[in-house]
């Protein structure tokens, strides 16, 4: 059965499934294999539960008693990839803004979804953490004819990973975040993490499409020399002039754009751009600015992103959806200001997949701690706990989250009064847990 018959089965299920126990009455299983995991064993489970269709890529797993029901292919990620690549096809008269970038890039793509949300009715756009070769295909094939426009995330950890997902995607529109230190295992070094993000650029070109672009990044306005882009910039020579304003007293995120001030509550002035390129995007597609600021103002950050949580008078300033270097620097910046006034802790959990730079990476945070005015810092995970440097009395480190917490229970983190706590760190750790016990 060619991809074309198969499509005209997926248009009438209700839909496309990978986990056999999330399978629906009418929906397509598509058997995928992992490190720990062969989703063939589970086709048989599949069809029990109520597949039309099981897609499988082992010969060994067809059973006979539903042979009608199941088809074997060569490789099911590529199929599910080749499917999603024929359904954007029929719909491509739908525009997509592809979103990527070391940091910020899914705040920026709800962002920008919430202010499209203001003139379009169907805005289709990457849920949870879609955004990789399995996430991408499946966040495509959820696209309706009716959508009007979409926004959808690009992550990655190696270079080509992006190129291949805009052969999927095929964006009219792009933007980078910006070019940090996240996935230098994969990307090997800062270089790398250029010429990786810098490939949404490349298709954007080859194709003549349109790019977003933060003016104030050298690295942006340089590499977006010869494409057709819109730029945003505090300088007069932009498409959009943007005032920047972080207000600490406030613990406010404040842009001017036509003289009109949009505030939010994202914490850090590292957000400001995020922000920014939200509106920006919206301005590009006539939202106008009255509905902009409402989209800005009435978003709450969520997902353990840039939130702030109040507990017994204590501000907890929670960002660990996820980690790296460039992100977490960003952070503790931030926390160390000395406008945010009182007494500060922080727990920070390592940052991942850094290969050989991870040592020198952590050691650089634990440096910065050590002249900054954060009361105590608590770092948890085998990459802080297994730097080899000396610490003064305000750094604790712990090799993993139930050594701190057994250390929290029996242990007054101070005598003084506590009023800001920063949590930070990579998501295997979901640090977000700890508030519990603070």
């Amino acid at each position: 059965m060619n991809i074309k018959n198969i499509y005209k089965l997926y248009m009438i299920s209700s839909g496309i499934e990978i986990n056999s126990k999330k399978v629906r009455k009418g929906s397509i299983f598509i058997a995928l294999k992992g490190k720990n995991f062969d989703g063939n064993q589970f086709s048989k489970e599949a069809i029990l539960n109520g597949a039309i269709l099981s897609i499988i890529d082992n010969k060994n797993f067809i059973s006979y008693n539903n042979k009608n029901k199941i088809i074997f292919v060569d490789n099911t990620l590529h199929f599910l990839q080749k499917l999603a690549m024929y359904h954007r096809y029929q719909l491509r008269h739908i525009p997509i803004i592809a979103i990527t970038g070391s940091n910020g890039k899914t705040t920026t793509k709800e962002l920008t979804q919430v202010i499209l949300s203001q003139k379009y009715k169907k805005v289709h756009f990457t849920k949870n953490n879609f955004n990789n070769h399995i996430g991408i295909p499946l966040t495509i094939l959820s696209m309706s004819r009716n959508t009007e426009i979409s926004v959808i995330e690009i992550g990655a950890n190696h270079e080509k990973e992006i190129e291949k997902m805009c052969s999927i995607i095929k964006p009219d529109y792009g933007y980078i975040t910006n070019f940090g230190k996240a996935h230098l295992e994969g990307f090997q070094s800062i270089e790398g993490i250029i010429r990786g993000k810098l490939e949404l650029y490349n298709f954007l070109k080859k194709n003549k499409k349109i790019v977003f672009v933060n003016g104030d990044d050298p690295i942006q306005l340089k590499e977006s020399i010869g494409i057709k882009r819109f730029i945003f910039s505090e300088k007069e020579k932009s498409d959009i002039k943007i005032k920047y304003l972080w207000k600490e007293s406030y613990l406010q995120s404040i842009l001017y754009i036509d003289n009109i001030k949009i505030s939010s509550d994202l914490i850090g002035n590292y957000n400001l751009y995020n922000i920014a390129s939200a509106i920006s995007i919206g301005k590009y597609f006539k939202v106008s600015l009255k509905k902009i600021k409402n989209a800005v103002e009435k978003y709450i950050p969520k997902n353990y992103r840039s939130q702030i949580i109040h507990k017994k008078n204590i501000k907890i300033f929670i960002d660990c959806y996820n980690a790296n270097p460039t992100s977490m620097i960003y952070a503790l910046k931030f926390f160390n200001n000395n406008n945010i006034k009182g007494n500060k802790i922080a727990i920070l959990g390592d940052m991942l997949e850094l290969g050989l730079y991870s040592n020198y990476e952590h050691k650089k945070i634990i440096f910065f701690l050590e002249k900054s005015h954060i009361n105590i810092t608590f770092l948890i995970g085998k990459n802080f706990f297994n730097t080899d440097l000396k610490i003064s009395q305000k750094i604790k480190k712990f090799i993993n989250k139930k050594k701190f917490i057994e250390w929290i229970k029996k242990n007054s983190i101070q005598k003084q009064k506590i009023d800001y706590i920063l949590i930070k760190g990579s998501r295997k750790y979901s640090l977000e847990n700890l508030i519990d016990f603070i």
